[in-house]
């Protein structure tokens, strides 16, 4: 029996290395490659300061995904392998280590794994266990997973831990729960072989060096570990998570998996991320370029997560189990990343999924006990980091692009009663406080003197008060809200959150032409330096990026910002300026600072979000050429097909929506505003499916991948000399067509007038 067994999972173990060879397999191939076979789930695992990326397995947008825990990519060991991935990234739960014997148990030790030919896709895992000899074979459903084991050198042993939770056994069934934040992860695990013997311990240690078991399940006490041994050389897991209940968890298991094939659910897996991945089907010589766009495309479908279970679903809003009437639930969002461009993305793509995550922030806000909007809204609850309220922003986006199937007055409400009554203090969920007062008051958040001492309890003594920062934040919030008033009729609240959202006046900088902090009595900072002022990440005035970066932090304002500036020729020289304005310091003085302000071309940060739109803002100007060629030559230097081929952190799908957006040739400058504003194409013809039997296509003439300029463009025929495009123009479907070529046409869209914006 032992014999059959290994012979059936070293068969499935060949068939899934055949997929992943045919995943890797070079562009000589005649291999038909699917969209996801282009997928490099390993780019960027290497970050260059900060946090990496992962190389994540899981079906778009599902509750169950894994990555294996290490201490970094480079790590010769493994932190056990994967069970659930809670939070989006560094939150596991559970811990599954294989093993030749028990020895070193008995002191509640648990090695690392030492591995090689590590084999990661979208929808499978394979890794070797080196010095023991055992093969790992893994592919996951959305919400239940099957492991297959071949020990090659004895009979399997294998320990389960879990942390401030349970582990229990019964006959082959492993039954376990660990407490997350406000939430609980339930686990029902069954084993086709049944354990020969049992032992259980409280697991005093990790892999040598890390602080306890911490290092991989977030905590250091309360630790369980259950160590089963079999007398088979091969082992078939497969198990269901719920956030319910166990039983919930076996209920989950049933539905999706009937069996122990790895290699039949990793088929099912590439299928299902086919069908999101074809809704955009791109061409051209280069191929490497397509493994960049549909890797950046897999990454915006990490998240949100779908974490309705048979009808319900549990809220960490309120602690209670809700029942879904028809409408899936989704969360685990960082809001003030993803709303820039991967919402907007998806409501061209997934219009019917971003519609039901709109109102799922909706239900968050009524579910809490505050009834304020989420920032960052997570399995367990509220994250509330960063600064502003920007699902407003997402819930508007929404709105203006047609997708109202959501309930648009409560959202307003909580909007409102967010934005009312909330502190704007970052990575607070307070109430307002006496800083607030001033800046409903006065129009501007006041700021500390270098060396004052915070005297408000609320502000965080890391994060600062972010005085500039957050009140760009606000304004643009507000701006959001009052469309939003208009649209429902409310006219005295729409004149009063339009005036709100123009607070950005009273902290614009005339002499210097930057945003610059006030004091308490309404007087600039001085002296002060845009590049350094305000400490780590400069977060007493601004957030994990500098004044050159939140210059241009105004993005439903840009005309303003062209008459603050004294006109477009002033406001092309400033940003030119910010791509070219050296560092300051050397570079370890530099970052030592500025952590978080990576991918630099002189000021400009293409590692963080808020610069995103910055290259786009050349067409405002009147230089869309100049947009054509810091696109692509930024598209070129840090998103690459390789370990450190992402500039800064991931923080799912910010900067990966913004390769998406912009190797298709044109980006949503300010969420909210249904008008795309165009850069340049990188494939000879990308097509987007944007509804049923709908699809809006993009085409170049003169196609060379070194061919950056637009020459000349149509839309549907007709010539078209504008730097922009309607929302409308694009989900009705259509073609837009470009002439492209070496050497930049200037006069190409530089007298087409304002690009359209709300307001005006």
């Amino acid at each position: 029996m032992k014999r059959s067994f290994l012979f059936v999972s070293t068969i499935a173990f060949g068939v899934l290395l055949f997929v992943f060879s045919l995943t890797s397999c070079s562009e000589k191939t005649t291999v038909v490659k699917t969209p996801v076979d282009y997928v490099n789930p390993t780019i960027g695992n290497i970050s260059h300061l900060l946090v990496p990326t992962y190389p994540t397995t899981q079906l778009p947008n599902s509750m169950l995904r894994i990555y294996p825990k290490r201490e970094n990519y480079a790590a010769d060991l493994l932190a056990g392998l994967p069970v659930a991935v809670v939070g989006h990234r560094a939150t596991s739960a559970f811990r599954l280590d294989p093993m030749n014997s028990f020895e070193g148990l008995d002191d509640g030790v648990l090695k690392g794994l030492s591995y090689i030919n590590e084999r990661v896709t979208p929808y499978s895992y394979a890794v070797h266990l080196d010095e023991m000899n055992v093969d790992v074979m893994y592919a996951p459903a959305r919400k239940s997973a099957v492991y297959n084991l071949v020990f090659k050198e004895g009979n399997a042993n294998l320990a389960f831990t879990t942390v401030n939770g349970s582990l229990e056994l019964d006959g082959n069934v492993l039954k376990a729960s660990q407490k997350v934040g406000d939430a609980t992860i339930y686990l029902y695990m069954e084993m086709e072989q049944m354990p020969i013997k049992r032992v259980d311990l409280e697991t005093t240690e990790d892999i040598k060096g890390w602080t306890s078991a911490s290092a991989y399940i977030g905590a250091k006490e309360g630790l369980k570990t259950m160590a089963l041994s079999y007398d088979t050389e091969v082992l078939n897991l497969r198990y269901g998570i719920s956030y319910i209940d166990v039983e919930q968890a076996k209920k989950n298991l049933y539905e999706e998996i009937e069996h122990y094939d790895v290699s039949a659910l990793a088929e099912a897996g590439k299928n299902a991320w086919n069908d999101v991945l074809e809704k955009i089907q791109v061409d051209g010589s280069d191929e490497n370029a397509k493994v960049i766009f549909y890797t950046a495309l897999y990454r915006t479908y990490e998240r949100m997560i779908d974490i309705t279970e048979d009808g319900r679903y549990y809220s960490a809003f309120d602690k209670q189990v809700h029942q879904a009437d028809g409408t899936p639930y989704y969360t685990d969002d960082w809001i003030w990343d993803t709303y820039r461009a991967v919402h907007p993305l998806r409501l061209l793509i997934e219009p019917e999924m971003e519609e039901y995550m709109v109102q799922s922030f909706v239900r968050a806000a009524q579910q809490s006990t505050d009834g304020w909007l989420p920032t960052f809204p997570e399995v367990y609850g509220d994250g509330c980091a960063m600064n502003g309220n920007h699902a407003i922003a997402t819930i508007w986006d929404a709105y203006v692009k047609g997708v109202q199937g959501f309930d648009f007055e409560a959202a307003y409400q909580a909007a409102k009663k967010t934005l009312d009554e909330k502190s704007i203090i970052p990575w607070r969920r307070v109430p307002r406080t006496e800083l607030d007062d001033v800046y409903h008051t006065k129009g501007f958040f006041p700021a500390l003197q270098p060396g004052e001492k915070e005297n408000v309890k609320e502000v965080d003594g890391f994060e600062r008060r972010q005085a500039v920062a957050i009140t760009l934040a606000d304004c643009y919030d507000s701006w959001c809200l009052a469309q939003m008033a208009k649209e429902l009729g409310y006219k005295d609240d729409y004149e009063n959150y339009i005036r709100r959202s123009r607070n950005y006046r009273n902290i614009y900088n005339e002499q210097t032409g930057f945003f610059h902090p006030k004091n308490k009595d309404g007087k600039f900072i001085e002296p002060f330096d845009y590049v350094f002022s305000g400490g780590p990440g400069n977060r007493d005035y601004y957030d994990e990026n500098n004044g050159w970066i939140y210059r241009w932090d105004l993005p439903h304002d840009v005309y303003d910002l062209i008459n603050l500036m004294g006109g477009q020729e002033n406001f092309v020289a400033n940003l030119d300026q910010t791509f070219r304005e050296p560092l300051g310091k050397g570079r370890p003085e530099f970052y030592a600072q500025n952590a978080d302000h990576t991918g630099n071309v002189g000021q400009f940060s293409m590692g963080n979000e808020p610069s995103l739109h910055i290259p786009y803002l050349y067409c405002y100007g009147g230089e869309a050429w100049k947009t054509q060629k810091r696109v692509r030559t930024l598209l070129n230097l840090w998103f690459r097909n390789d370990l450190m081929g992402v500039p800064g952190d991931e923080d799912g799908g910010g900067l990966s929506s913004f390769v998406v957006f912009s190797m298709l040739g044109f980006y949503p400058v300010c969420p909210g505003t249904p008008v795309y504003v165009i850069g340049s194409p990188v494939f000879e013809e990308a097509s987007v499916q944007v509804g049923p039997g709908k699809t809006f296509t993009v085409k170049c003439r003169n196609y060379s991948p070194d061919h950056h300029y637009i020459q000349s463009a149509t839309l549907n025929g007709e010539v078209w000399n504008k730097p922009w495009i309607h929302h409308e123009d694009v989900v009705k479907g259509g073609e837009l067509e470009f002439v492209m070529g070496a050497y930049p046409n200037k006069d190409w869209a530089s007298n087409a007038g304002q690009i359209p914006t709300l307001d005006k």
